[in-house]
């Protein structure tokens, strides 16, 4: 399978309990990690990240589904078409 750019966006809603567990699960994927943009928005309190991904869409659905996974974490992502 051919790899294909692309992002994540995640939403963290509880930063002090699921930080830990999504920077476990991007730790797991850092090699196709191309960036990261972490911003915390205390205003709201949560945090967003964005990732800038080098991913097959097995790799990116593995990657979304952990997160997705965690509580109080949202994720959406799409990938280049070529």
């Amino acid at each position: 399978m051919d790899k294909r750019l692309g992002f994540v966006g995640i939403i963290i809603e509880n930063r002090l309990k699921a930080a830990p567990l999504v920077n476990k699960v991007l730790s797991e994927h850092g090699d196709d990690i191309v960036a990261r943009v972490g911003l915390p928005y205390k205003e709201r309190h949560c945090s967003v990240i964005t990732l800038t991904v080098d991913m097959t869409t097995d790799e990116i659905g593995a990657l979304t589904g952990k997160l997705g996974a965690i509580e109080g974490v949202m994720v959406r992502s799409a990938l280049a078409k070529a």
